[in-house]
């Protein structure tokens, strides 16, 4: 799998509620085969600057992504893993199908040909999860789907990863799993990792820089204790 040589930064990003001002003048960068984590109190900003990385929400200020050599990359591929997935439940669709539907340039329920099931299953074998292949989406645990959410978002191989809290709804196990997935992910595709989370200590054990939020401004640090 080829590397990615992308960076991102942001520069005196802005936003308005109305009259409320929800993000103030935030500015970072997040360099290639570097994860940021965001963290803060609920309500800080974390998700609304995500928001703006994947161009939901208006803005002020500029956010550009560059490649190694430094050029700007104008149409970056952003795989992004939210909390949750919300999708119905009862709704047939197996992680194969999920994973074809990506793939695939016809209809999944159509075929999924041997070829495309083949490189599915070599997807989800790097995550531990190729046996979920024919297991509906909505009857995997929290643990299950998010492996699913992330191999998903980093096939085909993006520019930027961004990760929404992605480990909420894990025990402790599964968010030290998580955690070594992410390590391992960022040494294989070399991407910049931007991260909210509130596992305090897994960003501790894991060396990940941080960048702490208080009322929509931005305070940096390398390592992160405690909130206080």
């Amino acid at each position: 799998m080829d590397k990615c040589n992308c960076s991102i930064k942001l520069e005196n990003v802005s936003v308005y509620d109305g009259s409320n001002l929800i993000l103030d003048s935030i500015s970072f960068q997040v360099h290639h085969g570097e994860i940021l984590a965001l963290v803060g109190k609920n309500g800080s900003g974390k998700t609304t600057i995500l928001k703006t990385i994947l161009n939901r929400i208006s803005y002020s200020g500029r956010i550009t992504f560059f490649n190694s050599a430094g050029k700007v990359i104008s149409n970056p591929k952003i795989g992004y893993v939210p909390q949750r997935l919300n999708f119905e439940k009862s709704t047939p669709l197996t992680v194969g199908e999920f994973f074809a539907s990506n793939i695939c340039k016809i209809p999944v329920w159509l075929c999924v040909g041997k070829s495309t099931k083949n490189k599915i299953d070599e997807i989800l074998k790097k995550f531990e999860i190729s046996h979920l292949f024919d297991r509906c989406l909505g009857d995997l645990s929290g643990g299950e789907m998010q492996r699913v959410l992330l191999a998903f978002a980093l096939y085909p191989s993006p520019d930027v990863l961004i990760l929404d809290e992605p480990s909420s709804a894990l025990d402790k196990r599964g968010i030290e799993f998580f955690f070594s997935l992410i390590m391992r992910m960022r040494k294989e595709f070399h991407m910049p990792i931007l991260l909210v989370s509130h596992d305090l200590d897994q960003i501790n054990k894991n060396g990940i820089k941080c960048a702490k939020l208080e009322n929509g401004k931005l305070i940096y640090t390398n390592r992160l204790i405690s909130y206080n």
